[in-house]
């Protein structure tokens, strides 16, 4: 925190009003294109001429001035894309071409949970590409998806892999390819990156005789090595705010680096040489944690927050993040659409601007290191809360006191966590020594994690559409305005913790939620399905479970879904089954039942653990049977019995063998497809001619992929699409739902009204949003 001599000095908003000119360029040149560059030029032509005249007004400075970097920042955004966009990669990408890339790997190969199994993916800084018979020198970064001989290839070595290219989503990306067999390592990497991944194998080793919690948290701390990290408990980090803790941020830097400028100070280091000791220290915290735009990020407002912790902090750290943001945009134009790069930017800009004039407020009555610790995470978090509602559509009430309660083990954890690996480079025992002390400290962060998620009130669901954002951003502008005022007194101090904290403890009701008479709710999951059947008050069947343990989770709450005597899994698709630990935890779960085609094995081992620790065995449905589960009554139409249980993991096998169910809840009909393709469409169609229903889950999300005829034939006044916003995969299609739309059917879609809810009231059907 900035010195007791910055409480007169305002914070120097020039250069933040340059920051904010440089974020609007780079925003105007992505979504305009190059006609923003000769409007701007000639308004900061008239600008100049206006500063000629008037050369005393420091506004008109500052707003030529801002013109001027407007137009800079847009010009190399507008450059940058260009050079993505028409290169020979891009093209090769149109066609789809099968090529040869040679370039430098920019990412560490990580092992991600794919639609069909589990894929490799890294960042390759491609230098050259052949395909199509020709060979083009290029600079383009590309995404690689291969398979577990990626894992091998360490960062930094230039490598040459073959493969398929495809268009990339990312306008910052050239093309993704699709890699055929293991790459070629042609050069190694330089000895810096050598030394920087043998610090964070070392960092592994030190911690790798404690518990997995701790051997994946301490690693994630120092660096952001977050491999092996469990879902639900990544999931009991977000909901408790403490997320930033799981990836490299400023606050890491500044824990390092301020550490080892007290060392340097201890040593007698003074002047210049203590400013060189800082510049060695986030060099080398840069190596470690990789040079992606997320870390040069972290690392320069890092720099930033040491800055503002000088004599004047307060006005050198607004001018310190303006210039940053400037000079990062310039160097990266891609950070300005990036949500990692808004949320440092506010978390610092909280700390600069907000936190001094809390902690001064709160220092009339608290000691004023109690005043620091209240008044930095609180004024971080606030500042970065109209984002992480926009992102996740929550609020997080726990995220400041979380904060709070874990902020003196966080310091001690990462230091002794780098420590580890620095000493068991040399000195394997103290190595682990140091790591055992690291990993004590991270048992409390973990303990604050799950306890704090589980409160009834830890975070509440707010939306993300225009209105309900507007409302936020107004409520978090009036309390940083407010704040000061009621934090200078100790009744009213005391008053806004108190009402803060139940609120939290004590679960509000839902107004208007559930509505009554439901009968089936789609939950809002994101790219996945999880569907609740009403049995009755408190109990529900639940089919699939969506991607992630806490949406669906969120969403039985909020139903008040205490029991679920049966939970049916379509099909073994990630977006169908990893959310089950969701639906279990806290609940009775009486059975779960799967599709009998035991693909992709990964989400098998998914379920089968899940349901270990559950004490249940999954048992696959049969078609032609019948059960009722309180007020559900369900038919099995699909799959056919006799078919393989082995599949070929090709990912539409697994798809046509998805259970579908025929359900009836208070007289309505429901047809639930899972992710069923067009000829098993076709063959329910032969086998039941003449089905109808009066509500259709859309399957596979809506894909193009859909047997029109029998979707029309079923004559649903409602449909239903579970699926996610802004996915990868193009979900749901205009023209599968077009045709349903034209006949009548009203189409709902998670992505766009939240939690679908179908309702009925003597024998009248609705539909209800959580969406409004």
């Amino acid at each position: 925190m900035a010195g007791a001599d910055d409480r007169s000095a305002g914070p120097d908003l020039r250069m933040l009003a340059l920051a904010a000119a440089a974020w609007t360029g780079a925003g105007l040149a992505r979504w305009t294109g190059w006609w923003l560059v000769p409007a701007a030029t000639v308004a900061a032509a008239l600008g100049w001429l206006v500063l000629r005249r008037r050369p005393d007004r420091s506004a008109a400075r500052t707003a030529c001035g801002g013109l001027l970097v407007l137009v800079a920042v847009g010009t190399v955004t507008q450059l940058r894309l260009d050079q993505v966009a028409f290169g020979p990669v891009r093209a090769l990408a149109a066609e789809r071409a099968a090529v040869t890339l040679v370039g430098a790997l920019r990412s560490d190969p990580r092992p991600v949970a794919g639609r069909y199994g589990d894929v490799v993916i890294a960042r390759l800084e491609v230098r050259e590409v052949t395909g199509r018979g020709s060979s083009y020198a290029v600079s383009s970064p590309v995404l690689v998806i291969g398979d577990t001989d990626w894992l091998d290839v360490p960062l930094g070595a230039t490598i040459r892999a073959s493969g398929r290219l495809g268009p990339a989503d990312d306008h910052d990306l050239a093309a993704v390819l699709a890699a055929r067999g293991p790459p070629v390592v042609s050069e190694p990497p330089d000895l810096w990156w050598r030394g920087a991944a043998a610090v964070r194998a070392s960092i592994r080793d030190a911690v790798a005789h404690r518990p997995a919690d701790e051997r994946a948290l301490v690693p994630a701390l120092v660096d952001g090595d977050d491999a092996g990290l469990d879902e639900e408990l990544a999931d009991d980090f977000r909901t408790s705010g403490l997320t930033h803790l799981l990836a490299v941020s400023g606050t890491n830097l500044t824990l390092v680096v301020g550490f080892l400028l007290v060392l340097a100070r201890w040593a007698g280091i003074r002047g210049r040489a203590l400013l060189a000791v800082g510049a060695v220290g986030i060099v080398g915290f840069v190596l470690l944690a990789r040079t992606e735009p997320s870390v040069l990020r972290a690392a320069v407002m890092g720099t930033v927050a040491l800055v503002s912790m000088g004599a004047d902090g307060r006005r050198r750290g607004a001018r310190a993040l303006g210039v940053a943001v400037v000079v990062l945009l310039l160097a990266r134009p891609g950070l300005a659409v990036q949500p990692g790069f808004a949320l440092s930017v506010l978390a610092t800009g909280g700390i600069v601007l907000l936190a001094p004039g809390w902690r001064d407020a709160l220092v009339r009555w608290l000691p004023r290191w109690v005043a620091e610790a209240v008044a930095v995470p609180a004024a971080a978090q606030l500042a970065c809360t109209p984002v992480v509602a926009a992102l996740s559509g929550q609020v997080s009430l726990v995220a400041v006191a979380a904060n709070l309660v874990v902020a003196p083990v966080v310091g001690p954890a990462t230091v002794l966590g780098l420590g580890g690996g620095l000493v068991g480079l040399v000195w394997s025992g103290g190595g682990r020594l140091l790591g055992t002390l690291a990993g004590w400290c991270v048992s409390w962060i973990v303990l604050v994690a799950t306890r704090s998620s589980a409160l009834p009130t830890a975070a509440v669901d707010w939306g993300s559409g225009a209105v309900a954002l507007t409302v936020l951003t107004v409520l978090v502008a009036a309390i940083a305005l407010v704040g000061p005022m009621l934090l200078r007194h100790p009744v009213t101090g005391v008053g806004c913790c108190a009402l803060l904290a139940l609120v939290v403890v004590v679960r509000p009701p839902t107004p208007g939620w559930p509505p009554g008479g439901w009968v089936l709710v789609a939950c809002d999951v994101g790219q996945g399905d999880a569907l609740v059947l009403n049995a009755g008050a408190g109990s529900a069947v639940v089919v699939d479970a969506g991607p992630e343990p806490a949406a669906v989770d969120r969403c039985l709450d909020r139903l008040g879904v205490e029991s679920v005597p049966l939970a049916v899994l379509t099909h073994f698709h990630a977006d169908h089954v990893r959310g089950l630990a969701g639906v279990v935890d806290g609940r009775r779960v009486g059975a779960i039942a799967t599709t009998g085609l035991l693909d992709p094995p990964d989400g098998v081992r998914a379920v089968e653990e899940v349901a270990a620790d559950a004490g249940l065995v999954p048992a696959p449905m049969a078609s032609g049977t019948a059960t009722t589960v309180g007020e559900v009554a369900i038919q099995v139409l699909w799959p056919p019995p006799g078919e393989p249980t082995g599949g070929p993991g090709d990912g539409s096998t697994a798809n046509d063998a998805s259970v579908v169910l025929l359900v009836d809840v208070r007289g309505v009909r429901m047809l639930l497809t899972g992710d069923v393709e067009p000829e098993g469409q076709a063959a329910i169609a032969r086998a039941l001619p003449g089905l109808r229903v009066d509500v259709l889950k859309v399957p596979h999300h809506g894909s193009r992929y859909q047997d029109e005829d029998w979707l029309l034939s079923l004559g649903a006044r409602v449909a239903l699409v579970s699926v996610g916003a802004d996915n990868e995969y193009g979900h749901p299609a205009a023209a599968a739902l077009q045709p349903l739309a034209e006949a009548g059917t009203r189409v709902l879609r998670t992505d766009r009204d939240g939690d679908l809810a179908v309702v009925t009231d003597g024998g009248d059907l609705a539909t209800v949003t959580s969406g409004g």
